[in-house]
C-alpha cells in the first residue's frame, strides 16, 4: 500500500467488516464485545487479527471465525489473512464497547 490514508481507509474498512460478524449467542458484534486483541495489516496486504471468544469453550468457535476470515478477505486491499484464536488475556465484560454494555443490560 502506498499511501497513509489508503492504508487508514482499509484498516477502517476491516473494522466496519468485523462489526458484521456476530456470536451467535449475543445480539452485538464481537468488535464491540471486545473480543479482537488485534488487527495488523502489513504493506504487503497480509492482514492478521488476534481474537478470543467469551469461553474457551464456545461451540460457535468455527463459524465465528469462518465468517471474519470470509468479511475481511473481501475488503479491498487486504490480500491474505491469518487469525489466530488467543485466550490471553481472558476475556471478561469490561472489554465491551460501552454501547455493548448497554445493549446487554450491563451498564
Amino acid at each position: 500500500m502506498d499511501n497513509t490514508n489508503e492504508f487508514l481507509t482499509v484498516e477502517e474498512n476491516i473494522v466496519k467488516m468485523l462489526k458484521t460478524v456476530y456470536d451467535p449467542e449475543t445480539p452485538v458484534n464481537i468488535y464491540d464485545l471486545g473480543l479482537i486483541y488485534k488487527i495488523d495489516l502489513q504493506e504487503n496486504g497480509h492482514l492478521e487479527i488476534d481474537m478470543t471468544l467469551t469461553s474457551p469453550n464456545c461451540p460457535a468457535v468455527d463459524f465465528i471465525v469462518e465468517d471474519v476470515h470470509m468479511k475481511v478477505s473481501s475488503v479491498e486491499g487486504v490480500k491474505s489473512v491469518d487469525i489466530n484464536v488467543v485466550f490471553d488475556p481472558i476475556w471478561d465484560k469490561s472489554m465491551m464497547s460501552e454501547e455493548a454494555q448497554l445493549e446487554l443490560g450491563f451498564l
